[in-house]
This record gives C-alpha cells, structure tokens and sequence, in this order.
C-alpha cells in the first residue's frame, strides 16, 4: 500500500504541479499568438449572437437556440466543483490566487474556443443522419490514420 500511495504522490505532483500549470497556460499563450487573439477580438459578436432577443427564440423542430445551448454548455462547465475551488483558493491563496485563475481563464478561453472550432471542422454524420464530433473526430479526421491510436 505504501508503495501505492508513494506512485499516486508522485503523479499528483506532477499533475498539480508548476509543469502542468506552464503546459497548460503556455498552450492558451501559443493558440493565442497563432489565432491572433480571435476569440478576445470576436467576443462582442458572440455575445450579441448568444444573447440577442432573436437568439432566445427557437428556430425549428430539434433545434436549439443559441441561448440554450450557451447556458446548458456553462451549467456543464462551471459546476459547483469550480465554485466551491474559487472560494478556497482564495482562502488558500489570497487575492493573488485569484488575479491568476482569471490569466489563466483568459488563456482557457483560446483552448476551448480553439477544440470547439476543431470539433466542428472535422465533425462528420453517423448512419442516423445526426452530427458527431468531439476530440476523438479531430483526431482521426484531422491528424489521419498513423494518429488514429491517440
């Protein structure tokens, strides 16, 4: 058992650690510079597409309208695990803490837009005729057969 726990300590360093921070804001930098600030240069236009009196009303039979599909897709993200985090990282760090969650959020903005913007260019239909997509897609759509492992 202690050699259990000395493996799950170590990779809990890992994963919580310093390394995996840089990895991951460092990624939301690098999409960033190559996107050209995209997603921070379109968020008025997102915003009054999400949140317009035209993007609250149903469209068709199936359809969701873009304010629906912006909350379901928050309630799914945020959580109450992300709430609870923010209230004892700033017990836990200060001030400080949160002055960097919110760096690193603008960061993960980039991240998410860009796998969004990767699941929809390489989405394909399943026999049923619906949509499907998702980082399994781009993997195998985008990167090809030697990828196909991932």
């Amino acid at each position: 058992m202690k050699t259990f726990s000395n493996i799950i300590s170590i990779v809990d360093d890992f994963v919580w650690g310093p390394f995996m921070l840089a990895l991951l804001v460092g990624t939301g930098i690098f999409l960033t510079i190559r996107t050209r600030a995209l997603c921070w240069r379109n968020l008025p236009y997102a915003l009054k597409s999400v949140l317009s009196k035209e993007a609250r009303q149903k469209k068709g039979d199936g359809d969701v309208s873009p304010f629906s599909a912006l909350t379901t897709a928050l309630a799914a993200t945020i959580g109450t695990g992300n709430i609870v985090g923010v209230a004892t990282a700033m017990v836990a760090g200060g001030p400080g803490a949160l002055f960097w969650m919110w760096i690193s959020a603008l960061f993960g903005m980039v991240t998410k837009f860009s796998e969004v913007t990767l699941a929809v260019k390489y989405r394909e239909r399943n026999e049923k005729g619906d949509w499907c997509g998702g980082p399994m897609y781009y993997i195998k759509n985008g990167l090809g057969p030697r990828w196909k492992w991932l």
